[in-house]
């Protein structure tokens, strides 16, 4: 596999550590060997040695395996595979809790979810996806499975129109242009032209809709979350089932108490950006180790 960056600050390793990490995707639990070398283009020697180091660190275990008895009675070994294990979900909640969007949002996406009866969810841009980065969920049957790390294209989902509607147009379709790593194909893929004036209605109302543009049977409704300088941070929306709950009944009634919950969730974020910031500092001269109050982030 050739250099990807040319940079002497580049780490080749751990870029080909990630995409062993990525190589286990949406329906394989289990890959063998050869198909994380594969799905990772790496040589089956390099795939095989990070493999056993993400085992050491406990990203990744050995899972199957062992003899069995095939015809005439002969005794064989039957191939393993190796998972990902929990530890994974470490690497995408250190970015959350770092952020500390969960803990402020959680008190309300939870009360949205028992007045509406709906999931919610919280997502960021990253290039021309959307990644899922906080979700309270009721158990319903959908086309698209949602967790925390999931991606989809940008533009057929509400979320992703609320995020890209908060960019400028040019800025817009910069974004668009980048392939999605999502590995879904959208049922909406509209022209520069229909995106534009999709993009331009978001941005007058302040809200968006999707209604099975990503997905047979999605329909969601979505609005930004800001910070104290008005700046969008992520989106919030509300998901449903489209054979269940009527557009009139996720505009009329839904829409109002995500928005409400919104601003809850906006202005305890600037509060508690505007909240000072204590550090503990040790071995300080008075007292052994004292706490400073830090200047307000």
């Amino acid at each position: 596999m050739a250099r990807r960056d040319d940079s002497p600050d580049f780490i080749e390793a751990i870029a080909r550590g990630l995409d062993v990490i990525r190589a286990f995707g949406p329906g394989q639990p289990v890959m063998s060997l050869a198909s994380v070398a594969a799905a990772s283009e790496l040589p089956r020697p390099t795939a095989r040695r990070i493999l056993l180091t993400l085992e050491q660190l406990g990203y990744v275990r050995q899972v199957g395996g062992g003899s069995a008895v095939g015809h005439a009675g002969h005794v064989g070994s039957v191939p393993g595979g190796y998972e990902l294990t929990p530890r994974v979900l470490d690497l995408g909640m250190s970015y959350v809790l770092s952020r500390g969007l969960w803990e402020i949002a959680r008190p309300h996406m939870e009360a949205l979810v028992a007045r509406t009866r709906e999931s919610t969810s919280i997502a960021q841009l990253d290039g021309s996806d959307i990644v899922y980065v906080a979700r309270v969920a009721v158990p319903k049957i959908v086309t698209l499975s949602v967790t925390i790390g999931t991606r989809f294209p940008a533009m057929p989902t509400s979320l992703g129109k609320v995020l890209l509607a908060a960019l400028s147009p040019a800025e817009a379709e910069r974004v668009l242009a980048e392939p999605s790593r999502s590995g879904i194909t959208p049922r909406w893929q509209p022209e520069a032209a229909e995106r534009a004036t999709a993009l331009r209605e978001v941005r007058a109302r302040g809200w968006a809709l999707t209604d099975e543009q990503l997905a047979p049977g999605i329909r969601s409704v979505a609005v930004p979350l800001r910070d104290g300088d008005g700046r969008v941070i992520a989106a919030i929306n509300v998901n449903s089932h489209a054979a269940e709950t009527a557009l009139d009944v996720l505009i009329g009634q839904h829409l109002p108490l995500l928005l409400q919950a919104a601003g809850s969730i906006s202005a305890d974020w600037a509060a508690c950006q505007s909240a000072p910031q204590v550090t503990v500092v040790a071995g300080g001269a008075a007292g052994g180790g004292a706490a400073a109050a830090g200047e307000p982030s």
